[in-house]
């Protein structure tokens, strides 16, 4: 899931963003609401957390302009402002949820998966190809009924694979879909997260070529 933060507080900004990327978001942050505009149009989001009170665009109207646009991504508003004028403005923007600064990050991150729970279209939750499982709601990964421990960008990664299924996925995709904007690694990086998953994979008796390389254009599974 990559989520943007449109947030003027900088500290604010770089702690959330920690917190987020530890739950396994990929997220962009920037500090004003025109430069919040120009990256929905850029990326494809599935959430965005913006404060209300923003330079250049405010939050309230930045809001009203990504539905009147047609843009559907869920949004939640923060804000220090604690009034019930405040919040009705904030709802009628068309902001699908409002929360009060300083907030309970626990109740942030519950308040972010049931967004985005509401916004995503069902899908099964196990995803299996041949004997390798993954389970999102879980964080469990098995071949042939045998746990694999994961890293987090381990486990996006094949996680990507599995939704993709026969399509080949380039390393440059994978950098976008999995890492923020903002400090991307180069595509080594890919490299080596594709090595050390097939390593685990083989100790847990995968064939070597499960994850297929298909040379100048990028990786997929194989098989069915």
């Amino acid at each position: 899931m990559r989520l943007l933060l449109v947030e003027d507080d900088s500290q604010l900004a770089e702690s959330l963003t920690e917190v987020l990327e530890a739950q396994r978001y990929v997220v962009d942050a920037v500090k004003d609401g025109e430069s919040g505009w120009s990256q929905v149009q850029l990326m494809d989001y599935d959430l965005t957390l913006m404060d209300v009170t923003l330079p250049y665009l405010d939050g309230i109207r930045l809001c009203q302009r990504l539905r009147s646009h047609g843009y559907e991504l869920p949004v939640l508003m923060l804000t220090a402002r604690d009034t019930s004028q405040d919040k009705v403005r904030g709802l009628d923007s068309g902001a699908d949820a409002y929360m009060v600064k300083p907030f309970d990050l626990s109740e942030l991150l519950a308040q972010i998966r049931a967004l985005l729970r509401r916004g995503s279209v069902q899908s099964p939750m196990v995803l299996v190809w041949e004997k390798l499982s993954l389970d999102p709601s879980t964080y469990e990964v098995n071949y042939n009924k045998q746990a694999l421990r994961l890293t987090p960008k381990e486990f996006s990664i094949l996680e990507l694979l599995l939704r993709n299924g026969r399509r080949v996925l380039s390393r440059s995709f994978i950098l976008e879909s999995l890492w923020s904007m903002k400090s991307p690694p180069d595509e080594e990086t890919v490299k080596a997260h594709i090595k050390s998953l097939r390593n685990k994979l083989k100790v847990a008796g995968a064939p070597k070529t499960l994850i297929e390389t298909v040379h100048g254009v990028g990786y997929r599974l194989q098989g069915k």
